[in-house]
């Protein structure tokens, strides 16, 4: 608030000190803001400065063509994330706007063409003449179906009136990757080429060079590195909702990760959070970490209170010390310890565990579609007097075994964490097992196969949230493609505040939500 002179004259002593009070205050805040952004911008140039020495220096021999390729393709992309994050918090400046865009090569004149015309609604003037067409302006961006290129002209015309000299054209449309060639649909394209098939660039660049245009697989790392920037807010967005709800699953698989400087891998996890399997939303967030320390566990959770449906993992165990997480455990792995017992050497008391437990497996396939009051009704009539037996009767074979034996550690696992593993008895919410969690991990397990290890942290984080987004929509029924070419269409226009409509929950097609 700024006041004149005269009106400052006629303010008290009081008013003075409270006004001047305040405006120390906003002071102090902006300088907290700016040492914050100086911070992250101190950090990002650094990081950067790290990618372009690993980019460019030389390779140690220790790479193969493979490992080499992946590595390249990481760093590109990470390189272009740490650009697209440093011009987000750069200040916008006439010199900055001003910049010189580096001039591409046109595209080949070859692929065929579809025009585009983006002319204003009404061609006459606020002085009521007809206006006269002058000119147009025409970008070409790069559109691609499989096995095919197409190329979108998009031709603003320019409208002038001869009266009162005013020019008229309609604005450019924005893009995710602003003043780039790909359309959204080839975005969307290449992040489900990458993330949900699981094809490396170095295979997408030939493949394309058969449809006619061989894009470089540097420029896809860069679509890519800026596309994970562009779709983090939804990701973000995701956590928030599937931590608003009360029951959890959680698991991890292992994930190689390279580590440039000497060209070796370490185990680095993939872990995954969904709402429980009886909850109305369908979601999965994935959380790319270096190792399986609990701590990441804890840091994703945050202050969550709930039910977390996990394994017997280590790692989940200090988020229950606080009481704010109660334990569930899963069922499924207790009974593979004895079904690992049986195959191995026919074991009699393994045989009649797996009886007890096909026995509550058949009452939760009854009672999965039924409304929660009547699940937990016939667990209590049904499920409760089985478990009650089967206890009784582990504890009795645990005193007649001995204690370093593959029976008694099947025995331990289920008696040790009895509580965990029959609270779902009590909690019609909670499922007998953490199977809906491990079905959702399981693309990322088979696509391993093709990755060979994550590039970099910021590359394996980046393909966590991808596919948090791609594997989400999956299970909303939703195709993969089309929720992405629809979501990077709108995503540069849509309004921050109401990011949630984009989730793969919530979406609906562009077309859907206009009727």
């Amino acid at each position: 608030m700024i006041l004149a002179p005269e009106s400052l004259s006629e303010l008290s002593a009081e008013q003075l000190r409270e006004m001047l009070g305040r405006l120390m205050g906003d002071l102090e805040h902006a300088r907290g803001d700016l040492r914050h952004k100086q911070a992250v911008i101190d950090k990002l140039t650094h990081e950067n400065a790290v990618l372009k020495r690993l980019k460019f220096a030389a390779q140690s021999e220790r790479f193969s063509p493979e490992q080499r390729s992946l590595l390249e393709e990481s760093l590109d992309a990470d390189l272009q994330a740490v650009a697209e994050e440093l011009e987000q918090l750069a200040p916008s400046t006439p010199e900055r706007q001003a910049k010189q865009q580096p001039k591409r090569q046109p595209l080949p004149a070859h692929l065929p063409r579809r025009e585009i015309r983006h002319d204003p609604k009404s061609t006459t003037c606020a002085c009521s003449c007809q206006m006269k067409r002058i000119g147009e302006d025409v970008s070409e961006k790069l559109d691609y179906v499989p096995g095919v290129f197409t190329v979108e002209r998009h031709i603003r015309g320019k409208w002038a009136c001869a009266q009162c000299e005013t020019i008229v054209q309609e604005p450019v449309e924005p893009h995710v990757i602003d003043k780039g060639i790909p359309t959204a649909g080839l975005l969307a394209h290449v992040m489900v080429a990458k993330y949900a098939d699981h094809q490396p660039l170095y295979r997408l660049e030939p493949i394309f060079g058969r449809a006619g245009f061989a894009i470089p697989r540097s420029t896809l790392a860069q679509w890519v590195g800026t596309c994970g920037v562009r779709l983090q807010p939804l990701v973000d967005a995701l956590k928030a909702v599937i931590l608003s709800h009360g029951v959890l699953h959680a698991d991890e698989t292992p994930v190689q990760m390279l580590k440039p400087g000497n060209g070796k891998t370490h185990r680095a996890y993939l872990w995954a959070y969904a709402c429980g399997a009886f909850e109305d939303l369908k979601a999965v967030v994935y959380d790319f970490c270096e190792s399986r320390a609990g701590v990441h566990a804890r840091e994703f959770l945050g202050d969550w209170q709930g039910t977390l449906v996990c394994d017997d993992y280590s790692g989940y165990k200090e988020g229950f010390k606080s009481g704010r997480i109660i334990e569930a455990g899963c069922l499924a792995h207790a009974r593979r310890k004895f079904f690992d017992l049986h195959v191995a050497n026919k074991s009699q008391i393994a045989e009649f565990a797996l009886e007890q437990f096909g026995k509550i497996y058949e009452i939760e396939r009854q009672v999965k579609d039924l409304e929660t009051e009547e699940r937990k009704t016939v667990r209590q009539q049904q499920t409760r007097p089985v478990f009650d037996a089967l206890h009784e009767w582990m504890t009795l074979q645990r005193q007649k075994v001995p204690g370093n034996s593959a029976t008694a550690k099947a025995l331990d696992y289920s008696l040790n964490r009895w509580s965990a593993l029959t609270r779902f008895v009590e909690d019609a919410q909670l499922p007998a097992d953490n199977n809906w969690i491990e079905n959702q991990i399981r693309p990322i397990a088979l696509g391993r196969n093709n990755w060979l290890f994550a590039g970099s942290l910021r590359a394996g984080q980046r393909a966590a949230a991808i596919m948090s987004l791609i594997q989400s929509a999956r299970m909303n029924g939703h195709d993969p493609y089309e929720y992405l070419k629809d979501v990077l269409t709108r995503l540069p226009t849509h309004k921050a505040s109401q990011i949630e409509e984009l989730l793969p929950h919530r979406w609906q097609p562009a077309s859907d939500a206009c009727a």
